[in-house]
């Protein structure tokens, strides 16, 4: 009766008490059903859909193939956005699972403890996306993030570029940058390269701190012969920058980003970047989902690589 008046935040119960239970059912990724009068094992035709951000034009592709697939069936995807936060997943991810869903896609393969517990003890077709590189709770659909940074590397290393840049997301929290970022330094290091300096930025218009941090680099290593962006948005802010000084591009530098982002083909220069299959990566976590709520005796577990491929645009020498 405590532990129920503690999840159902009624009666009176000491502070001391519930936090001791709101711990446990923590540590247990226990997850109270909202449903009034429904039996544990009812299910609602949504599927959670958990992703970091809605202003970051990634996501917006994902959410469309997931659309398209699940607009065939009875199952309807809701979505709650984390800001790449650990803190607010569990918060997201606890109540979208209190409601019962059907299924769930969340973005990424790092999870908080408790969040991993809640998906663990879920019973329901749990779908990781966007990456590969890591050990999935159930399915998983994406790319390996550190084998798109070593592509890159090595098409740069091979154009004979030898001073790099690299400007990108602050890494800790986004950890598919990350991976990025090390198959990116992996690829140089066996050609004898390295990272010559570095630049960072948190919020804000992309575009804009695209433009100031190459700025800054540039101000602060003037040498640089080729600049590496974490995303196509920043690297835009940047390549616009550089056309506004009358910089040679690719010559005297070259660029790339990451994402393929469609809406930048307008620009005077088309970046070098690398598709990361969105709209697949979403049509594929969908379908696995609608797939095994349909038969139950279906297994789990499945792995879907997508492969990323680079298109060298106009900002990279040719070979």
């Amino acid at each position: 009766m405590t532990v129920s008046r503690v999840l159902r935040q009624r009666g009176d119960v000491s502070e001391a008490t519930r936090k001791r239970v709101l711990e446990a059912a923590k540590t247990l990724g226990y997850v109270p059903n909202k449903i009034a009068g429904a039996l544990a094992s009812q299910r609602v035709n949504l599927v959670a859909v958990i992703i970091p951000s809605l202003s970051n034009m990634v996501f917006p592709e994902v959410m469309t193939g997931i659309s398209e697939i699940l607009e065939e069936t009875p199952l309807q995807p809701v979505v709650g956005v984390t800001n790449y936060s650990p803190e607010r997943e569990e918060k997201v991810l606890y109540e979208m699972l209190s409601w019962r869903p059907s299924g769930v896609i969340i973005a990424g393969l790092e999870h908080s403890d408790a969040s991993h517990a809640m998906l663990e003890n879920a019973g329901i077709p749990i779908v990781e996306i966007m990456d590969i590189d890591g050990q999935p709770v159930d399915a998983m659909v994406g790319i390996s993030h550190r084998l798109a940074g070593q592509k890159m590397g090595k098409a740069i290393a091979m154009r004979g570029y030898k001073k790099i840049g690299f400007l990108g997301t602050k890494m800790p929290l986004d950890h598919r940058a990350r991976k990025r970022f090390e198959g990116f330094t992996q690829a140089l290091a066996k050609s004898g390269l390295e990272v010559s300096d570095q630049e960072f930025y948190s919020g804000g218009s992309a575009l804009a701190k695209g433009r100031e941090m190459t700025k800054a680099m540039l101000d602060r290593s003037p040498d640089l012969d080729f600049l590496y962006y974490s995303n196509d948005m920043i690297g835009a802010g940047g390549l616009l920058y550089l056309l506004e000084q009358g910089i040679g591009i690719p010559d005297q530098i070259g660029l790339a980003g990451f994402n393929g982002v469609e809406l930048l083909a307008g620009l005077p220069r088309r970046l070098a970047t690398m598709d990361a299959c969105r709209l697949e990566i979403g049509r594929t976590a969908a379908r696995i989902v609608a797939e095994r709520c349909a038969d139950d005796t279906l297994p789990g577990g499945q792995r879907v690589e997508m492969e990323p491929k680079i298109d060298l645009g106009d900002t990279l020498r040719p070979l």
